[in-house]
């Protein structure tokens, strides 16, 4: 017999404790048994795991009774970011070891953070409990931003119309004011720190980004950005999931380790640990030891195959590239490639290896073809590149190759006169302050960085001044090198209230440059959109597992569904064309949870003919995701035709419930997207 003294968790729960005894080499026993930590009087709130804003429902209580005697239990839920629309506090009669639901109507304030303390009392028995969800920005929810400069003793004048049919307590005008033009910047730098698809290249570019950008993070104090030290948290953690994902031959498939090693994906997350490593990130030294030996080899492991010459040169350049910067230097290799393919090299290609090859003609020829190859205007410049069918298997857009060229001509030739013009090109073809995709966004801010690091010289001494109207907004000083960056936001009610005015910013002082962002976020009063088709036409259904009456649609569109009722959600989707890394996310209402068919205590719901989602049926998606919020669809290559994802799930929280529409979109040209319409789904 032993004896072990354990003291229990402030945890309400059952716990499974396992015992093994041992007795010399042969002589072995073991047991379990169930211990259940409770108190007389309980009570668990079940909130639905995050809300939209828009959403109104009824916050589920149980209220439980351990005890022989029936209990009064007054039961209070105080919050914050949820407005308890009827009562927050109620007074409930519980049987003898029984329980009783209280439900108390409530709705989403606004987006961000919303929390919880629910207490139960009776006499000298009482248990509280607290937590907190996300409440995620309205379906409809936009945001633009403009950026400018102001030199010398000029202002600027900038027209500002009231908001009209617009949520007050959503957004507003940010007005962000800098001595460094990497305000510019603030909104690329959001969209890769908020990136969800979770692929290898993903995580790579941006832990290239952020690592890249470490030392200036400071300057982008901006809404949604995380802090400095949260974003090297998000590399390491980054660096940890890549590390789990390498293949036994030192290389990465896009989704789950054991697949297909892809050669690009592989190049550019063996560029990231590179520059992690360089920048004092832990690394394994084994893994990124076993992805430059696959980078040494990468010409006889190219996938996927058929593969053009183009293409296989592109990967071997950027290999060289990467190994260049590790140190593991290929002069010889680097050459023989250039002189083997020379001008029939993309300009990425060469661009990559610019820096690797030795030689004062081929490194004459190499500016000379960006200068014969670049499209210029009075005051921008852009290059044009091309892969044919397969660039897909590199990432491959201009904008892209603008950035890599960007950074090449830096390096290499700082005293270009296409410099400026490129970035120039750049930062006027931002979109929303950001551009398309995330191998766009991570190249075109490494590029950039190098720009500010090596021409922003001069000492910035001037006070910058904001006004809304007659309303003296904000003031800074900028004395010296810094990368301060003064952020003021505008709430919307104001801007609202304010109506028609004038924002003006002016310079106080010569030296230095006033760099400016202007960016509005708002979300239309009406929380309806259309579908629209760009490249895809989505359609998304709910349907009844059970019983048929579980699920019905009113005639305005209104999804009703019976609270604890099965749901197969069916999302239709129609490509046009042949598409390249295709990504379908489906939102789900609040008041929906996804039942993932893989676990044991799921049940088992029969499929039809057409039930992509069941894993044991051909599917035309190559990884996906059950996540709360959402449902995820990811495909490589997608031939033009009519496909449909499903998934069932379960309604658990009653309440009236805005769904975002589902979004076909390809990851790396997102301007070919279609979407659904936003529907409206209750729980009763």
């Amino acid at each position: 017999t032993a004896l072990v003294d354990v003291p229990m968790p402030d945890s309400l729960t059952r716990y499974r404790v396992m015992v093994v005894a041992v007795d010399g080499d042969d002589q072995f026993g073991s047991g379990e048994a169930n211990i259940t930590a409770r108190l007389p009087l309980q009570v668990r709130p079940s909130a639905p795991r995050f809300l939209n804003f828009g959403d109104t429902f009824e916050f589920p209580v149980v209220v439980q009774n351990q005890t022989d005697e029936a209990m009064d239990v007054d039961v209070v839920l105080q919050t914050t970011n949820l407005d308890l629309v009827s009562f927050n506090g109620t007074t409930v009669n519980v049987p003898a070891n029984d329980r009783v639901e209280v439900r108390f109507p409530a709705a989403a304030v606004s987006a961000g953070t919303a929390a919880y303390r629910v207490a139960a009392v009776s006499g000298n028995e009482a248990d509280a409990a607290t937590n907190e969800l996300p409440v995620y920005t309205p379906a409809t929810a936009e945001a633009f931003a403009t950026y400018g400069v102001v030199d010398g003793d000029d202002a600027v004048l900038q027209p500002l119309l009231a908001p009209a049919d617009v949520w007050p307590q959503f957004g507003g005008l940010e007005i962000g004011t800098s001595s460094t033009a990497l305000q510019a910047l603030t909104d690329a730098v959001i969209y890769i720190s908020q990136y969800r698809y979770s692929s290898a290249d993903a995580h790579a570019s941006r832990i290239l980004a952020i690592t890249a950008l470490r030392d200036v993070l400071e300057a982008f104090d901006a809404e949604g950005l995380p802090t400095p030290s949260e974003l090297n948290e998000a590399v390491q953690a980054d660096i940890d999931v890549i590390v789990g994902l390498q293949n036994d031959d030192g290389g990465w498939p896009i989704w789950r380790r054991y697949e297909q090693s892809w050669s690009y994906h592989t190049v550019h997350v063996a560029h990231a640990l590179v520059e992690a490593d360089n920048n004092g990130y832990d690394v394994p030294a084994r893994t990124l030891d076993a992805a430059l030996e696959y980078l040494r080899n990468v010409e006889d492991r190219f996938y996927p195959v058929p593969m053009s010459q183009g293409t296989k040169d592109a990967i071997s350049s950027y290999a060289l590239h990467v190994r260049h910067l590790s140190g593991d230097t290929d002069e010889a290799k680097a050459n023989t490639l250039y002189a083997q393919r020379g001008n029939e090299l993309s300009l990425e290609s060469l661009a990559w290896i610019w820096p690797v090859i030795s030689g004062a003609q081929a490194d004459t020829e190499i500016e000379r073809t960006f200068n014969n190859r670049a499209t210029e205007t009075a005051a921008a410049a852009t290059f044009t590149d091309s892969y044919g069918d397969d660039a897909y298997t590199i990432l491959h857009s201009s904008r892209r190759s603008d950035g890599i060229i960007l950074d090449a001509l830096i390096s290499e030739r700082p005293s270009s006169d296409l410099i400026p013009k490129v970035v120039a090109g750049l930062l006027g073809n931002q979109t929303r302050g950001r551009w398309d995709n995330m191998q766009e966004n991570t190249f075109i801010l490494l590029a950039l960085n190098n720009y500010f690091d090596t021409f922003e010289a001069e000492d910035p001494d001037f006070v910058a001044r904001v006004w809304l109207g007659q309303t003296y907004a904000a003031e800074h000083e900028y004395r010296g090198r810094s990368t301060d960056r003064n952020e003021t936001l505008v709430p919307m009610q104001v801007l609202v209230d304010e109506g028609d005015t004038d924002l003006v910013l002016a310079k106080d002082g010569d030296a230095g440059r006033l760099y400016y962002r202007l960016g509005l976020r708002y979300a239309p009063s009406d929380l309806d959109l259309e579908p629209r088709d760009r490249g895809f036409e989505v359609a998304r259904t709910y349907e009844a597992v059970g019983d048929a009456s579980d699920v019905s649609q009113d005639s305005d569109g209104t999804w009703r569904i019976a609270a604890g009722a099965e749901v197969r959600v069916r999302v239709a989707m129609v490509a046009d064309s042949r598409r390249t890394h295709v990504a379908l996310i489906d939102p789900l209402p609040a008041g929906l949870e996804p039942l993932n068919p893989a676990l044991a205590v799921t049940p088992e719901v029969a499929p039809d003919d057409n039930a992509a989602s069941t894993y044991w049926y051909w599917r035309w998606f190559g990884h996906q995701n059950l996540r709360d919020d959402r449902a995820e669809a990811f495909t490589t290559y997608l031939r033009a035709g009519i496909y449909e994802y499903s998934y069932v799930a379960r309604a658990t929280t009653p309440g009236t419930f805005v769904t975002p529409p589902a979004r076909a979109e390809e990851m790396y040209a997102p301007e070919t997207f279609g979407r659904s319409s936003t529907d409206m789904v209750i729980v009763e």
